[in-house]
C-alpha cells in the first residue's frame, strides 16, 4: 500500500533526481499532476546501452579531447570506436572517479588522494561535474520525449517547471553542496538566481536509501517491532551508514538515532588494493605493463564473482601463449589465492562492520535490521561476511532483491515527495570563534597571555576561543534553531555597517571544544555569515576604562539544520523588529565577544 499522498500543487511539475556516483550514475523522475498520486520512474535507456533492457545506470566517465571539449560520456566513452579515436588523436585518459575530487579535505579522506586519477588539465572538479550533469539532463530529456505520449510537448511544457534533487555522500557538507550548486548552474539545469536556487535541493545518499527502503516496503517488519533500522549504502567510492527509527505511531515519520557516517572504503578501494598487490607480485616480470588491464579485468569479473576465500580465483587477461608458472600464469590466466582476494576486501568489510557497531552503540533504540544497498551491495562476499558476523547479535542483514544500484536515485525522488525524515542528528560541533573576557586566575587564560588585547570598550580579552552553538550528536528537528548572542565594537561607525562571522566546524573527539589552538587540525570554516547593518541604529558608548568613545552592535548567530543543508543566519534588532541575513561565503571576519 502506498504511503504517498496526491500531489497538492496547482501546476503540473517535473522532478528530476541525479545520483552521480563515483563509478555509476542514475536518473529517476516523477511527473506531478495536481490531485494525482505521483509515481517514481527511472531512466532505463541511455546512449550506447539501448541493447541492454532495463539498464538503470551508466558509467560515470567522460572523454575529453586535447582542447578540453567533451567528446563522449557514459557508455559512449567506453565504445571501441571512441577508444580508437582517442588513441589516434592522443586525447587524455578518460576522466573517472572525478566526484571524489569534491570530497571534504578531512584526515579520514587523506588516503583518497593517492587513489583517484587527476582531473584533466585546465579543468576543475566543478566544471567536470557540470559536464556530466549536462549529459544526464540530456539523457533524461531524450528518454521522457521518447517514452511518454506527446513527449516533446510534455518536456517543452515542463522544462521551466522542473525541480532537481542531487544526492551526495553523508560526509558532504555546505562547501560540497555549494560546488554542486555552481555545477548545476554551469550545466544549465537552473538559472543563477534566488528563484533558480530554490529549484535545487540536496539529500544524503543514506537518507535517500532510507526513502527507497520505506517506499519499497522493506522496513515494515522492523517498524512493527518498534526497533531501529540501519541503512548501509555501499557505493563505488563511499560507504554511507545511517541509523533511523520511527518517530511516533505515524509510519511516515522517521528520525535519525545517531550522527550518520561516511567512509572512503567503497568498491574502488578493493580494486585499488588488488592493483597494489599486482604491482608487487608482477614487479620485474614481462607482465608489468599489463597490470592496468589485469586490474580492469579483476574489477569487472573476479571481484564481482568472489564468494569463497578457500577457492582459488582467476583473472583471464591474455591468450594461450601468456604463461609463467612461477607467477601462477597459464594460458593468459592469473591464479590468485582466495585468501589474497579476501585481503583486498578486508579494509572495506572491517570499516562497515566497525561502523555498524558504532551506530548500534550510539543508538538508544535497539537496531533490528540492516539494509545493504548500493552497487557494492551486489558483492556476495561483502554481504555474507556481514551476515555471518552479525547474525549472533540478532541483526537481520538484508539487501533488496533487485536494482540495489538504483536505490539512491529513486530514494531521492521519494525524499522530495514523501519527506519521511523529520529529525536529524548533528554530525559535528558547530560554532564560531570569539574573544573571551580575560580571567587572571584562569589557567587556560594565563597560558594564552600572548593572545591578550584591549577591546574598544576597555575590557581585556583573550582571542582564539571557540563557542559551540550547535553541539555534536545533538538531536534536532527541522524547525529547531540554535542561537547565541554576540557584540561587535569599533571606534569607527562605518566598520559596523556590515557584520560577518565565520561558522566553524569541530570534527574531533573532544566533547567540550573551547580553544582553536587545541586539536587545531580538527577545526575548519564552513561558511561566513554576513549581514548589511547599515540601517541599524548603533549607539555611541563611553568607555570608563579607556576614557574613549566607541560604537557597539549586538547580533545573534543562528544555526538550523532544517532539511539536509545546514543553514546559518545573523539576526539583529532594527527599530524593534528582528531582521535576518542568509549565509554567504565571503571572507574571514573579526572575532566576536559575548554579549
Amino acid at each position: 500500500m502506498s504511503l504517498r499522498q496526491p500531489y497538492s500543487g496547482s501546476q503540473r511539475k517535473l522532478v528530476l533526481a541525479f545520483d552521480v556516483g563515483t563509478t555509476f550514475s542514475g536518473i529517476s523522475y516523477s511527473i506531478l499532476d495536481p490531485g494525482e498520486v505521483p509515481e517514481i520512474r527511472g531512466v532505463t535507456r541511455y546512449p550506447a546501452q539501448e541493447h541492454v533492457g532495463g539498464d538503470s545506470k551508466i558509467p560515470t566517465v567522460i572523454q575529453y579531447d586535447k582542447q578540453g571539449r567533451v567528446q563522449a560520456v557514459g557508455a559512449e566513452a567506453l565504445q571501441e570506436t571512441v577508444e580508437e579515436i582517442a588513441e589516434e588523436e592522443e586525447w587524455p585518459p578518460r576522466t573517472e572517479w572525478f566526484k571524489l575530487h569534491l570530497r571534504p579535505k578531512t584526515k579520514s579522506a587523506s588516503h583518497v588522494t593517492q587513489t583517484i586519477p587527476p582531473l584533466p588539465e585546465g579543468k576543475t572538479a566543478t566544471e567536470v561535474f557540470a559536464d556530466f550533469l549536462r549529459y544526464l539532463y540530456q539523457c533524461a530529456r531524450t528518454y521522457i520525449e521518447e517514452t511518454h505520449a506527446n513527449g516533446v510537448d510534455l518536456w517543452r511544457n515542463l522544462e521551466s517547471r522542473t525541480d532537481f534533487v542531487l544526492t551526495h555522500p553523508n560526509g558532504w557538507e555546505g562547501a560540497q553542496q555549494s560546488l554542486m550548486r555552481r555545477a548545476a548552474v554551469l550545466a544549465g539545469l537552473i538559472p543563477d538566481s534566488p528563484a533558480g536556487q530554490r529549484r535545487l535541493s540536496f539529500v544524503t545518499e543514506g537518507e535517500a536509501s532510507l526513502h527507497f527502503c520505506i517506499s519499497s516496503g522493506l522496513t515494515t517488519e522492523a517498524i512493527k517491532q518498534g526497533k531501529g533500522i540501519l541503512i548501509v549504502d555501499a557505493g563505488g567510492g563511499t560507504i554511507d551508514i545511517s541509523a533511523y527509527k520511527q518517530a511516533s505511531q505515524d509510519i511516515k515519520s522517521f528520525e535519525e538515532m545517531a550522527a550518520p557516517q561516511c567512509h572512503f572504503q567503497g568498491s574502488i578501494f578493493v580494486t585499488n588494493n588488488a592493483k597494489s598487490y599486482l604491482e608487487k607480485f608482477l614487479k620485474g616480470s614481462r607482465f608489468v605493463n599489463d597490470i592496468p588491464y589485469i586490474t580492469k579485468v579483476f574489477d569487472k569479473t573476479t571481484k564481482l564473482r568472489f564468494r569463497n576465500a578457500e577457492d582459488a580465483q582467476f583473472i583471464k587477461f591474455g591468450g594461450i601463449r601468456d604463461k609463467d608458472p612461477a607467477l601462477n600464469i597459464r594460458s593468459g590466466q592469473l591464479k590468485l589465492l582466495g585468501t589474497d582476494v579476501a585481503a583486498f576486501f578486508e579494509p572495506s568489510v572491517e570499516c562497515i562492520a566497525n561502523s555498524i557497531e558504532q551506530q548500534r552503540a550510539a543508538s538508544k533504540t535497539a537496531i533490528a535490521s540492516v539494509f545493504l544497498v548500493g552497487g557494492f551491495a551486489a558483492s556476495d562476499w561483502l554481504f555474507n561476511n556481514l551476515k555471518d558476523r552479525f547474525s549472533a547479535y540478532g541483526l537481520d542483514i538484508s539487501r533488496p532483491d533487485s536494482h540495489v544500484n538504483k536505490a539512491v536515485a529513486d530514494g531521492a525522488i521519494s525524499f522530495y515527495l514523501d519527506h519521511f525524515v523529520g529529525a536529524r542528528v548533528s554530525k559535528h560541533a558547530y560554532g564560531t570563534n570569539y574573544a573571551a573576557v580575560f580571567q587572571p586566575n584562569n589557567p587556560e587564560h594565563i597560558a594564552r597571555m600572548s593572545q591578550k588585547f584591549v577591546a574598544s570598550d576597555g575590557r581585556v580579552l583573550i582571542s582564539g576561543a571557540f563557542d559551540v552553538i550547535l553541539p555534536k550528536a545533538c538531536p534536532l528537528s527541522e524547525v529547531q534553531e540554535f542561537r547565541q548572542s554576540y557584540c561587535l565594537m569599533s571606534r569607527n561607525r562605518t566598520d559596523l555597517q556590515s557584520v560577518s562571522s565565520s561558522i566553524r566546524c569541530y570534527r574531533g573527539e573532544n566533547t567540550n571544544p573551547r580553544w582553536l589552538d587545541v586539536d587545531r587540525k580538527m577545526y575548519s570554516t564552513l561558511c561566513v555569515v554576513t549581514a548589511d547593518t547599515s540601517q541599524v541604529p548603533v549607539p555611541l558608548c563611553y568607555s570608563i576604562n579607556s576614557n574613549s568613545m566607541y560604537y557597539r552592535i549586538e547580533i545573534d548567530i543562528i544555526l538550523s539544520f532544517g532539511m539536509t543543508e545546514l543553514k546559518a543566519q545573523i539576526a539583529w534588532n532594527e527599530n524593534g523588529v528582528e531582521k535576518r541575513s542568509p549565509a554567504e561565503i565571503v571572507y574571514e571576519p573579526d572575532e566576536l565577544t559575548h554579549n
